[in-house]
């Protein structure tokens, strides 16, 4: 799912800010996200669609809640070719702020490589403004990402059934703290993230000057269902990765594993909580870590 505040975007917009701030969580069925922009009022769009970016999110849109239409054959539709272009004057300013959370946008897709939880978005967004102010089109391979430059195009894998789908990245979000990634419908039906709702991907950012050095998709995790890990904090002292574990455990959120590894030459001890069986139970207790006075934990899906 995604955040945006407009109000926020527009005062800078003409700093060519990227658009920010909250607006209420569509169902969690539908698994859709939420797009946004700088600007004011833009001419028709789609349908007729008149996308007034002045006006707050609450009344910005024609619908109240998102939805998807019917199933589409996604086998006729033809994905993106990754070609070089430059960067969009909107959307683009790093680094950028969304509830509190500051985000840095890349200088490039290439060596992007992330794996965690993607959502969608539908018809509720279809023909209004992206963050870079392209229409959204939700029959269209597209995506948002919180830190990828606009445009740049990613390779999306869903970990469950192997499925992937090149998308070209026009948007930002999804700022919902467990989301590495926002598909548009079409996308979402393509890899079999829909009607799921949500899904466990792996996010590989293709450079358009050099496509022949991308990396195969990885293969569906055989005879398993992915793990989803949170990681609630990294420590170079052993001391303080032993006391958050232990007071991780006293909660009694699901099994607490203390992992050593090696980050910019240092070594770390990762404290995290997992598996958990599900994208709604790794919500579930990410909320409940933030209720204990802990930052909000990082995804991670092995």
């Amino acid at each position: 799912m995604r955040f945006v505040a407009v109000a926020a975007v527009l005062a800078a917009s003409a700093l060519l800010a990227a658009c920010s701030g909250p607006r209420s969580r569509p169902s969690s069925s539908s698994g859709a996200g939420h797009r946004g922009v700088s600007g004011t009022a833009s001419p028709a769009g789609e349908g007729g669609i008149h996308d007034d970016l002045s006006r707050p999110q609450s009344s910005r849109y024609r619908d109240g809640r998102d939805s998807v239409p019917p199933p589409i054959d996604v086998s006729k539709l033809s994905e993106p070719v990754p070609k070089a272009e430059p960067r969009s004057r909107y959307g683009n300013k790093s680094p950028y702020s969304v509830r509190g959370k500051t985000y840095r946008v890349l200088s490039t897709a290439r060596g992007y490589d992330e794996r965690g939880i993607a959502s969608f978005y539908g018809s509720k967004f279809h023909g209004y403004k992206t963050s870079n102010l392209e229409t959204y089109d939700m029959y269209a391979f597209s995506a948002a990402s919180t830190t990828l430059p606009l445009p740049s195009y990613a390779r999306v894998t869903n970990l469950e059934n192997g499925k992937s789908v090149v998308v070209r990245v026009n948007d930002r979000g999804p700022f919902h703290d467990n989301r590495l990634i926002d598909l548009s419908y079409a996308a979402a039906v393509k890899i079999g993230i829909w009607p799921k709702g949500t899904g466990l991907v792996e996010v590989r950012g293709i450079d358009p000057a050099h496509p022949a050095q991308e990396l195969p998709p990885p293969e569906a995790v055989s005879g398993r269902h992915p793990g989803i890990y949170l990681q609630v904090g990294a420590f170079a002292d052993a001391s303080n990765a032993d006391r958050l574990a232990r007071r991780l455990r006293a909660a009694d959120l699901g099994t607490v594993q203390v992992i050593d590894g090696v980050a910019h030459g240092q070594r770390l001890r990762r404290v995290r909580v997992g598996p958990l069986d599900s994208v709604d139970r790794a919500d579930e207790v990410s909320r409940r870590i933030e209720r204990m006075g802990l930052p909000s934990p990082q995804v991670a899906v092995d």
